[in-house]
């Protein structure tokens, strides 16, 4: 059997955001600026309890996505989440990222 297994060591400081969004214009894609490029991401949708979830080493745009409303877990590969040098975007995934409903977001560096 092989294991292959990667790891990428602790540098002893711990950058965590979170933060709300909400607009009641029409939804679209948009930037977060947290101070650090992101090794995880996860939004939820504060209305629906839909959320994505973007962990480093996945493709840009991509997430994995849970929609509350029939439990289904999901590999997104466009319209999710992209971390950024300083941030991160969320696309517009119209079950997570919807106009006049708040996301709630965190990110850890």
């Amino acid at each position: 059997m092989t294991i292959t297994q990667s790891q990428t060591p602790d540098s002893g400081v711990v950058q965590r955001a979170v933060g709300r969004y909400i607009t009641d214009g029409v939804a679209a894609e948009f930037n977060i600026t947290c101070g650090f490029k992101p090794r995880y991401v996860r939004v939820i949708n504060v209305t629906s309890l839909d959320m994505m979830e973007w962990f480093e080493g996945m493709a840009n745009a991509s997430a994995i996505k849970t929609t509350a409303a029939t439990s289904a877990i999901s590999l997104i590969t466009s319209l999710g989440i992209t971390p950024l040098a300083k941030g991160f975007t969320i696309g517009l995934d119209l079950d997570v990222n919807v106009s006049a409903e708040q996301l709630s977001w965190i990110a850890f560096g």
